[in-house]
């Protein structure tokens, strides 16, 4: 089931008011069925900077700072894993100004998660998911550390979709597949939905529960193709930047209402 939902009213001219909501949804949503994977498609960035008059950077790093806040919400609700898709494989065909900033930016994330104490405090792996060679050496050495050192954590998991499509994952996927059947590792009549699973870039990885896209856009761009057959989607009239707790938990409680059947 696909949900729209609307956030423009500006909430700082009713904080009070707003604050109290909050705190409603919170215990509301404390109270119900909590999701045990989340995926967001963080939407809206570049258009945020552009409504500040600022360069597309400026709205990726406010960006990097709201899913800060979005691990803090889910560590609160104890979803215990977050997936976010932060660079397709199609997003290299942006300018080199833009692919080289978001480079130098992922690094740098990659390279604070290391010594980010909430990630060892609350033991939260990193995992990151998508055409790994296609980046920049600086950038994939600094992911596979932050993968190295948060690999014993299983508390949490946040995945990074950096460099990812879902149709590569799943050509990948069946390449693997195939080497393995002319090997005589696996035979023909092996082939099942839940062995795909094991040869997506992170095997066995829990379907999302939910699918949240920021930013207006109704589509899925090519994320976890495989994955969301089953998942509930909300797609949300704010740009990523603007995201808010509220916005998440009123997803969250809106999940809550719903009959999941899986075609049932």
């Amino acid at each position: 089931m696909i949900s729209r939902l609307v956030s423009h009213i500006p909430h700082i001219l009713f904080k009070p008011a707003y604050d109290l909501y909050e705190s409603y949804l919170l215990d509301k949503v404390k109270g119900g069925r909590i999701p045990k994977h989340v995926a967001i498609i963080m939407d809206g960035n570049r258009r945020w900077a552009r409504k500040l008059e600022k360069p597309p950077w400026y709205g990726h790093l406010f960006g990097s700072r709201k899913l800060e806040e979005i691990l803090e919400w889910c560590r609160e609700l104890g979803i215990r894993t977050l997936t976010v898709y932060a660079f397709s494989t199609e997003n290299f065909r942006r300018s080199p100004e833009e692919v080289n900033a978001l480079m130098n930016l992922f690094e740098e994330k990659f390279r604070e998660l290391v010594n980010d104490e909430r990630i060892h405090k609350y033991g939260i792996r990193v995992n990151v998911i998508g055409r790994k060679e296609l980046l920049p050496e600086n950038v994939r050495e600094a992911a596979e550390e932050a993968e190295r050192v948060t690999r014993k954590y299983n508390n949490y998991t946040l995945n990074i979709a950096l460099a990812y499509g879902g149709r590569s994952e799943i050509a990948d996927a069946v390449k693997e597949i195939v080497d393995d059947v002319l090997a005589g590792k696996i035979s023909r009549e092996d082939i099942d939905e839940d062995l795909i699973k094991k040869y997506l870039y992170y095997p066995n990885m829990p379907d999302p529960d939910i699918v949240i896209r920021t930013g207006g856009e109704v589509r899925i761009s090519n994320f976890l193709l495989y994955q969301i057959a089953y998942s509930e989607l909300f797609f949300v009239d704010v740009y990523f930047p603007e995201f808010r707790k509220i916005d998440f938990l009123r997803i969250i409680r809106e999940y809550q209402k719903r009959q999941r059947r899986f075609g049932r």
